[in-house]
């Protein structure tokens, strides 16, 4: 059976049987291969992705190649997917796009990658891929070692982190050999090349420059996560950013000052900014600072731990007038509750805004109007 060997053990043996073959050799074999499965072809379409899919399309033109369209793409490279698709007579392409849902969520104003660039290469390219590889035994990339960074040590095979295979046919190749290949085929270049483009992601985060150095240049990153080296992530993904929920609806972080906890407030003599309580936090301890606290982030470790809603009260009642959010586990239901305590907005996960999106709180949000006491009394 296909699974029953470990997918390490899988891709040594792979390695080891694929190795001293020419690429479109191991395109062809790998497509016939029953032991590796069900395939499907992930391409960029960008600088240098004709290479593979004109292998691909005279192997089997059929085949599966899934392409991300992020919604961030350059127009170029959704034009040059059109044409590529068409010339080399790719009748299985099919477009992977994030689910609107946690876009509308998560990212409404398309600026989440200004904020957090992993938690956007997550939500726009990691998660969509994955529910498009489900069915999926293994997949094949275009990358290649002379691509550097963790690139640079990349096998034939590998694991994907998920228990599938993933096969980097091109992965000895060097840049004058990808270069023959394209002029001697009489290949179309993606479009931004000829402006000095030469490896193409999404347009904010990618700058005309050799090899992958305009990929978010500057930036502490080198890979968007859909990829891992001997079953490791090549990046971790950061948390994806938070939902504000108000009475408007939901909204994108906009503290970006950091959060101090009580420990801190001490030693920076009472002029953090902002400060994370816990539920079981000292109110009185922190009341010769709340003048100089802007605003303060109260936990909640459970929906049914309402210690949260008491602090509230308290730190009004005490005279706090800066922001007063709440952060955790609560539930649509409870937000009325939160804003009459004296919260101004409520902080939730995206999966938790996802299980109840915006209209499940919006019908809270003139929460003046919900009154539980007169609700019960009839």
């Amino acid at each position: 059976m296909l699974h029953d060997t470990p997918v390490t053990s899988r891709a040594a043996q792979m390695n080891a049987a694929y190795g001293p073959l020419e690429a479109p050799a191991r395109i062809k074999r790998a497509l016939q291969d029953a032991a590796l499965g069900r395939l499907a072809l992930v391409s960029s379409f960008g600088a240098q992705s004709v290479v593979l899919l004109h292998m691909v399309s005279r192997l089997d033109p059929a085949l599966q190649v899934l392409f991300i369209d992020t919604e961030m793409l350059f127009q170029e490279t959704l034009a040059y997917q059109t044409r590529l698709a068409r010339d080399l007579g790719l009748v299985g392409v099919r477009l992977v796009r994030p689910d609107h849902r946690e876009l509308s969520t998560v990212d409404p104003d398309a600026t989440l990658h200004q904020r957090a660039l992993d938690a956007c290469c997550d939500l726009r390219k990691t998660r969509p891929l994955e529910r498009a590889l489900q069915g999926f035994d293994g997949w094949i990339t275009g990358r290649k070692r002379f691509q550097g960074g963790v690139r640079s040590t990349l096998p034939l095979f590998e694991e994907d982190g998920a228990g599938r295979l993933k096969f980097n046919p091109l992965a000895d190749w060097n840049a004058p050999q990808v270069e023959d290949y394209i002029k001697t085929h009489d290949l179309p270049r993606h479009p931004l090349v000829a402006r000095g483009f030469q490896s193409i992601g999404c347009s904010p985060c990618t700058v005309a420059a050799p090899n992958r150095d305009g990929r978010w240049a500057g930036q502490d990153k080198e890979e968007c996560g859909i990829h891992f080296i001997g079953g490791r992530a090549t990046r971790q993904p950061r948390a994806a950013a938070p939902v504000i929920v108000t009475d408007a609806g939901f909204g994108a972080e906009t503290w970006t000052q950091g959060f101090a906890d009580t420990a801190a407030l001490a030693d920076a003599g009472g002029n953090a900014g902002a400060l994370d309580l816990p539920s079981d936090g000292d109110v009185a301890g922190i009341a010769p600072h709340l003048g100089r606290i802007a605003l303060i982030r109260v936990d909640f470790p459970d929906f049914s731990d309402g210690r949260g809603f008491t602090i509230a009260r308290r730190l009004r009642r005490m005279g706090f007038s800066g922001r007063l959010r709440a952060r955790g586990h609560l539930l649509a239901d409870q937000y009325a509750m939160a804003r009459r305590a004296g919260f101004d907005e409520v902080e939730i996960s995206t999966e938790l805004a996802a299980r109840q999106p915006e209209d499940q709180w919006q019908a809270r949000a003139i929460w003046r109007a919900h009154d539980y006491q007169s609700r019960l009394r009839g």
